[in-house]
């Protein structure tokens, strides 16, 4: 096979790959019954005047199924952190106990996990959409290249066999995600 298809190849798998990265990413973000820290992945707080990730100015841990438990390394960021995670629109309740911050995670309603199911194919929709530009813009780059006819339809070919591979995965993942979402 001719090297400058192999590199359009090659670049084409690299951001279908990315999409794929990027999906499980987002589907870490989208809870499922139980409490985890990745929950709190979105939240930034005031840190000496300026925003920081949560996971870089506290520990955060999940002691069972239903709580996770957020400690400061510096106990005066104790007030700064509950009031993220409220401003942060995730539903939870944070409870401060002069050490750390404990938040009960609820279970979830069967409404909520119809919503959660949805946003869960929203994102792979989205991933899928990645897949798809990945595919296009590989072969655009296989038509302006000065190669035969032939090698350019063996090459469009090997991409879309690629692209349905992918197409399938993010498939796989969300049949998972939709799995983990509606067990109670």
């Amino acid at each position: 096979m001719n090297e400058e298809i192999e590199f359009v190849l090659d670049s084409a798998k690299e951001n279908m790959d990315a999409a794929i990265a990027h999906l499980e990413r987002e589907f870490v973000k989208i809870r499922a019954g139980k409490a985890s820290p990745a929950m709190l992945s979105s939240v930034m707080v005031e840190y000496y005047g300026s925003l920081t990730p949560l996971s870089q100015v506290a520990n955060i841990n999940t002691p069972d199924g239903r709580t996770i438990s957020v400690q400061p390394w510096e106990k005066n960021m104790l007030h700064e952190i509950e009031k993220a995670i409220m401003n942060s629109n995730l539903g939870f309740n944070p409870m401060n106990n002069g050490d750390f911050i404990i938040i009960n995670v609820p279970p979830l309603t069967e409404e909520r996990r119809i919503q959660l199911t949805k946003q869960a194919k929203a994102e792979a929709e989205h991933a899928k959409v990645g897949v798809r530009s990945a595919r296009q813009e590989a072969n655009k780059e296989i038509k302006d290249l000065d190669v035969s006819e032939d090698l350019q339809k063996n090459a469009t070919a090997d991409i879309q066999v690629l692209t349905d591979k992918y197409v399938k995965k993010i498939d796989d993942f969300l049949v998972v995600k939709e799995a983990e979402i509606m067990k109670v």
